[in-house]
């Protein structure tokens, strides 16, 4: 007896009407999302882009949360490694690639780090989204990035979180973030008189210690220069690695 179509997944149900694929309604969509924002990606305003009527885009997703589980998935293809060039047995080069894979992705798609929550959740109350093939094969990537640590699966699961909680936090205070360089140049005498005027408080003995006792400001913008958002980001995961390296050399034999 045939499944009845109603009951399928979104994966598992045949695509129809091959005018439209549904890799184009997802390229569509994450277009619209990248320069008016997540919410901006509705069902009427890709048929527009498509040139065809909302109700056709119906034949290819039955509802929203469809539409942002083609979209969760598509973001996911982007965070995947080349067949063939995610490095084998060594599992720091190999989450290394996998971070840098992700932290492209999220520059390139900053509503994400919120959208991608607000979709999954969607989509996993519809069962839109479950086991989407590109979703899947970022998974199978990090498991066989953290293979080779001999972890136990409870913690192997618990590096690639930790990894992927890194990343999203970086872009989230770095890149995305304004930083230091965003102050006017004629708003620094201005931060200096009330950086001086906090320390002379006496209740940032820290904050003074690091400043010292010249121009303060200026002290404070080249701590933010002595190194790039790229080499902080391998820093900050080399840091977490070593951590990761430790604990693994003091596992029983």
């Amino acid at each position: 007896m045939a499944q009845d179509e109603s009951a399928q997944l979104l994966w598992s149900r045949p695509s129809r009407r091959p005018k439209v694929t549904r890799e184009q309604l997802a390229a569509t969509a994450l277009a619209i999302a990248d320069a008016e924002g997540f919410e901006a990606a509705t069902m009427r305003r890709i048929a527009g882009e498509l040139g065809a009527g909302t109700m056709t885009l119906y034949h290819y997703v039955r509802s929203k949360a469809e539409l942002r589980a083609l979209m969760l998935d598509a973001i996911m293809a982007e965070q995947l490694v080349p067949a063939g060039e995610l490095p084998a047995g060594d599992w720091r080069a190999a989450l290394t690639a996998l971070a840098h894979r992700t932290r492209a992705m999220f520059r390139r798609h900053p509503w994400a780090l919120s959208g991608l929550a607000q979709a999954a959740g969607d989509t996993a109350s519809a069962g839109a989204g479950a086991g989407g093939p590109h979703a899947l094969l970022h998974f199978e990537q990090s498991l066989a990035a953290v293979a080779s640590t001999g972890l136990p699966p409870s913690d192997r699961m618990d590096l690639i979180s930790a990894v992927d909680e890194y990343v999203a936090g970086f872009v989230l205070k770095t890149d995305l973030e304004p930083g230091l360089e965003s102050v006017p140049e004629e708003a620094g005498p201005h931060v200096a008189a009330y950086l001086d005027a906090l320390v002379a408080s006496g209740d940032y003995p820290h904050v003074a210690e690091l400043l010292g006792t010249g121009d303060r400001w200026a002290a404070l913008a080249g701590f933010g220069r002595s190194y790039s958002a790229d080499e902080r980001f391998d820093r900050g995961l080399n840091r977490l690695f070593d951590g990761v390296a430790a604990q693994l050399a003091a596992l029983p034999d």
